[in-house]
C-alpha cells in the first residue's frame, strides 16, 4: 500500500498541495521534514503525533528529517496563540534544543528508524536583516500575511495584537523549507493543519528561489501535507489533564501516568487514536474495535492503545505499568511482581515499616489510609479493608509480619473500598 493510502485510511490526510506529486514522490522515495519547537524542556503527547508521522515516513522507506527550532524558537510561532509568547533567552533555547534533540534521538533509535535531526539555528542564526528583507521579504505580500488566521485573530484583539517579531515568523519558516530544499534536497514538509499557510509560503519561495541557472528546480518537486489538529471528540485540547500537560519525559510524567492517560481515552476517540498513534495493521484495528463495541466496559481498545503508545516511548516499562494498573484496579496483589509494586508505590500513598510493625502501623498515619485507629476499626468492622488481598485482621495490635501476607517478603498492599490504596515496604 502506498503511504498516502495508509495515511488516508488512518485519517491523517487533511490537506495536500498536489496529491499526484505526493503519490509519485512516495512511490519513488522522497524526503520530508517536521518541525519541533523548543519551547519546553520535554516534548509532550501533543508532539507525539508528529513524531509518529516521522516514524511512518522512515519505516515506509522515505528520508525523514526532524527540525528542532533553535532559530525559530527565539521568535515563537503565533499559530494557535491568543497572546504574545514570552521570549526565551538564547541560553534557554539552546538548552531546550539539546534536550529535545536527545529525546528525539532516543525515540527513533528505540524504534530502529533512521531520522536526521537538524537545528535550523544553523542558517537562521547568521542571517543579516537587510539582505534577508531584500532577498526574501520582497516575495511576501503583507496583504496576504494579515489574512492568516494566526495574524487575523490577533489583530482582532486590540488588547493583544501581534508584534512584528511574531508577525515575521512565517517568513522564517518558509525560509527553513527553502534552506532544507537547497542544503539537504528535502522535498516535503508535514505539519498540523494550522501550518498550512506556512507550508504554502515555503513552496512558493522554493518555486521562486530554488531553481538553478537553467531555471529547473534543484531537487525534486516540493510538496506539502498537513494532518488534522488533535482535539478530543468533545472538542477539548488534546494532552491536557486536570494535573496539567502530559509529558514524554518520565521525570515529568511517569510511565504509569502516561499509561493511565491513554487508558482514560473516551470511547468516541479510541478508534481515531489507534489509527493515529499506533502501527497496528488496518484489519487488526478494525477487529479490535468490533470487540470493543460489543463489550466496551472491558476497555479492550484502550488497553491496546495504552500499551502500544507507552511501548513506543518507554518500552521497558510496559509490563510493569500494566501489572501496577491491575493491582490498583481490582487485580490480585499476589500476582504482582516486585517491580510492579514499586511502580504502584510511586503512584499512591506509600510508607515504610520496621520488621516488627503492628497492623495499626500499616493502616494509620502518614502515607496510610486512615487518620486514626478509630477510623481504621470502623472500616475493618464494615469488611472494607484488605491487606495484600486478604481481609484485614481486627486486632490492630497484632504483629503484621505474622498476621497478614507479605508480597515478595517485603510489601503490603492495603486497600480500603474499591479505589483507595496505600503500599508499604518493610525495611530492616
Amino acid at each position: 500500500m502506498n503511504l498516502l493510502d495508509d495515511l488516508r485510511w488512518r485519517g491523517l490526510l487533511f490537506q495536500t498541495t498536489d496529491e499526484t506529486v505526493l503519490r509519485e514522490a512516495f512511490a519513488r522515495g522522497t524526503s520530508a521534514y517536521i518541525g519541533f519547537d523548543p519551547t519546553g524542556k520535554s516534548l509532550h503527547v501533543g508532539s507525539l503525533l508528529q513524531m509518529v508521522n516521522l516514524l511512518r515516513l522512515a519505516r515506509a522507506g522515505q528520508r525523514a528529517i526532524a527540525i528542532v527550532g533553535g532559530g525559530t524558537g527565539l521568535i515563537g510561532d503565533p499559530s494557535g496563540k491568543s497572546a504574545e509568547r514570552k521570549l526565551m533567552t538564547s541560553a534557554e533555547v539552546a538548552a531546550n534544543v539539546d534536550l529535545l534533540r536527545r529525546q528525539l534521538s532516543a525515540f527513533f533509535e528505540r524504534a530502529g528508524a533512521r531520522v536526521e535531526i537538524i537545528d535550523n539555528g544553523q542558517w537562521l542564526g547568521g542571517l543579516q536583516l537587510v539582505p534577508f528583507l531584500r532577498d526574501i521579504g520582497k516575495h511576501f505580500s503583507v496583504n496576504a500575511m494579515v489574512q492568516r488566521e494566526s495574524v487575523r485573530s490577533r489583530l482582532a484583539e486590540r488588547d493583544q495584537g501581534i508584534s512584528y517579531t511574531e508577525f515575521s515568523y512565517m517568513l522564517l519558516q518558509a525560509y527553513d523549507f527553502l534552506e532544507l530544499y537547497r542544503r539537504h534536497g528535502c522535498e516535503g514538509q508535514v505539519g498540523g493543519s494550522d501550518q498550512w499557510g506556512n507550508i504554502v509560503s515555503g513552496l512558493d519561495l522554493i518555486d521562486r528561489l530554488g531553481r538553478g541557472g537553467d531555471g529547473a528546480l534543484t531537487a525534486g518537486r516540493p510538496w506539502g501535507l498537513t494532518v488534522p489538529l488533535l482535539t478530543t471528540k468533545a472538542g477539548h485540547k488534546f494532552g491536557k489533564t486536570e494535573t496539567g500537560t502530559v509529558w514524554l519525559d518520565p521525570a515529568l510524567t511517569s510511565p504509569y501516568q502516561l499509561y493511565q492517560f491513554w487508558m482514560h481515552t473516551e470511547d468516541g476517540d479510541v478508534d481515531r487514536y489507534l489509527r493515529y498513534f499506533t502501527f497496528l495493521p488496518h484489519g487488526e484495528i478494525e477487529a479490535l474495535m468490533d470487540r470493543h463495541t460489543e463489550k466496551p466496559h472491558l476497555r479492550q481498545a484502550q488497553k491496546v492503545l495504552a500499551a502500544e503508545v507507552v511501548g513506543l516511548i518507554h518500552p521497558e516499562s510496559v509490563a510493569a505499568v500494566q501489572a501496577a494498573t491491575a493491582v490498583l484496579f481490582g487485580g490480585d496483589p499476589l500476582d504482582a511482581s516486585a517491580e510492579a509494586l514499586e511502580v504502584a508505590r510511586r503512584e499512591v500513598p506509600s510508607f515504610t515499616v520496621g520488621e516488627h510493625a503492628t497492623i495499626a502501623e500499616l493502616l494509620v498515619g502518614e502515607g496510610r489510609l486512615f487518620a486514626s485507629a478509630g477510623e481504621a476499626r470502623r472500616a475493618i468492622a464494615a469488611g472494607a479493608v484488605f491487606v495484600s488481598g486478604s481481609a484485614c485482621p481486627p486486632d490492630l495490635k497484632a504483629a503484621a509480619h505474622t498476621a497478614v501476607p507479605w508480597l515478595h517478603g517485603q510489601y503490603v498492599a492495603v486497600r480500603f473500598g474499591r479505589k483507595n490504596f496505600s503500599i508499604g515496604k518493610r525495611v530492616a
